[in-house]
């Protein structure tokens, strides 16, 4: 039997079927593809819409509700007003603690330095954070510390203290000078511990003794 021979150089293999078929399959992918892109896009785009229309909306009961309070505002009278006021002062005094005070004052005083009075000017509420106006004055011997101390209530944060004035001590017996400083009090969150030492060496406390 003689032996079949396949030249391949006159007769190439070749299956045309073969391409189209490749090219149809990435087609077919590529618009299977391109739907879920636009659904994904269409999805995209209701969300953020309707995020927008909320705070559109958001925004214009903010500014009716601000329109209400200026009018309520407008209709009181100059002594309701100052009622008003008194009102916020003193359900923002609520939450202030005077203990809390004493222990955050009495771990950033150094031991050279000496609480002749505190009082508080004024008590703001932000949110849950309360901040306090306070009126310091302290008694030391070198002015070295209470820079010192000033430097050292920065650095942690819960007072912003500022100088204002120093004035030599005058008594019989007394000595160093006493230095009145404006503070800023941010007290931390948290339990407030019982006052020791500062208290009982703290002269006079919001104006009583």
């Amino acid at each position: 039997m003689p032996a079949t021979k396949l030249n391949l150089a006159s007769k190439p293999f070749s299956n045309r079927a073969l391409p189209w078929v490749i090219t149809m399959m990435v087609i077919f992918v590529s618009l299977i593809s391109l739907v879920f892109i636009v659904r994904a896009t269409r999805e995209a785009n209701a969300q953020a819409n309707a995020v927008q229309k909320d705070i559109n909306n958001l925004g214009r009961q903010e500014q009716a509700l601000r329109e209400q309070a200026e009018t309520v505002k407008n209709s009181l009278t100059s002594e309701q007003l100052q009622t008003l006021d008194a009102a916020h002062a003193l359900v923002d005094r609520k939450h202030f603690s005077w203990s809390r005070l004493f222990a955050d004052m009495e771990s950033a005083l150094p031991g050279a330095v000496r609480v002749k009075s505190i009082a508080v000017r004024r008590v703001v509420t932000r949110g849950d954070e309360t901040l306090a106006e306070l009126d310091l004055t302290v008694v030391a011997k070198t002015p070295t510390v209470v820079t010192d101390m000033i430097a050292d209530m920065d650095r942690a944060g819960i007072f912003h203290a500022e100088l204002r004035a120093q004035n030599l001590q005058r008594g019989r017996g007394e000595s160093g000078t006493e230095y009145e400083l404006a503070v800023i009090y941010r007290p931390r969150s948290g339990a407030a511990t019982e006052p020791t030492a500062l208290a009982a060496n703290a002269e006079e406390v919001n104006g009583t003794k």
